[in-house]
């Protein structure tokens, strides 16, 4: 096996889940378009506070879930997740330097 470092692994682990939730939001809405069953709205909001990225690109690209008052909480998880990544990047090069 290829040896990786923990942060590269944790990063790819995180992008793939905000690729994931970016294909569910997408699913929704063509679940939506075709009168398909669709993905209850709290597994939507309970995904996006893993992949705010996917998230809010899938509802900004799809224009879906825009217009609802508890999905204006998307922009707000993704506000945390840049904050905590800017935190992390903050404490890592404080330990370098």
């Amino acid at each position: 096996m290829i040896p990786v470092s923990d942060g590269l692994l944790l990063i790819a682990v995180y992008v793939l889940v905000n690729i994931a939730v970016f294909c569910l939001y997408g699913y929704d809405k063509h679940m939506a378009r075709t009168d398909g069953w669709r993905i209850p709205e709290r597994i939507l909001l309970v995904t996006a506070l893993f992949g705010p990225f996917g998230a809010y690109g899938a509802m900004r690209l799809f224009r879906h879930k825009t217009q609802k008052i508890k999905f204006y909480l998307v922009p707000f998880l993704l506000i945390l997740h840049i904050a905590g990544i800017l935190y992390i990047a903050a404490c890592l090069l404080h330990l370098i330097s």
